[in-house]
């Protein structure tokens, strides 16, 4: 099945929390009862797919980082380096919340339309997304640049919801 992954955007990281703990830690885009404006984005995590993205924008390789990430939920500290956490952590169960760095917000709201065919062409090239072409990953490149707009249109924050 892979990991799950649902893009949104909201005003800060409290918001999201409180979000959370009303939402029972179910995803906080889609549905009947939307939590927040946000793109259902199956598999593809910060770090890596959309890195290959951003990476794709900035015609630059992608690196390990590129797309800077703080966690937001569980709000318990992450264990330590002295082993996994047990089956009851949080850390282990998921899911996860991370917010994403402004640039990485800005560098998809800054995409020009006539743009998008050529950077997802480049995009596609990435190992992560074979066998996907253009007409696979155009829609949700697509729904996340114009998400990134509208967020920094409101002044807020790109935020990424991870599940296994």
């Amino acid at each position: 099945m892979g990991v799950l992954t649902d893009y949104f955007r909201a005003a800060d990281a409290a918001a999201v929390v409180r979000a959370l703990e009303r939402a029972d830690e179910r995803p906080l885009v889609g549905g009947r009862n939307p939590h927040f404006d946000g793109v259902e984005a199956k598999r593809l995590d910060p770090d890596l797919v959309l890195g290959e993205l951003i990476a794709a924008i900035r015609q630059v390789p992608w690196e390990p980082g590129l797309v800077d990430e703080r966690p937001v939920w569980p709000t318990t500290p992450e264990p330590g380096p002295d082993g996994p956490p047990d089956e009851d952590d949080p850390w282990a169960t998921g899911p996860w919340v991370v917010e994403l760095d402004a640039t990485v917000r800005d560098t998809l709201a800054g995409v020009r339309d006539v743009d998008v065919p050529t950077i997802v062409a480049s995009w596609v090239q990435a190992e992560e997304l074979r066998p996907a072409g253009v007409e696979d990953m155009q829609p949700p490149a697509e729904e996340l640049i114009r998400l990134a707009r509208r967020a920094r249109e409101a002044g807020e924050q790109l935020y990424c919801w991870i599940c296994l």
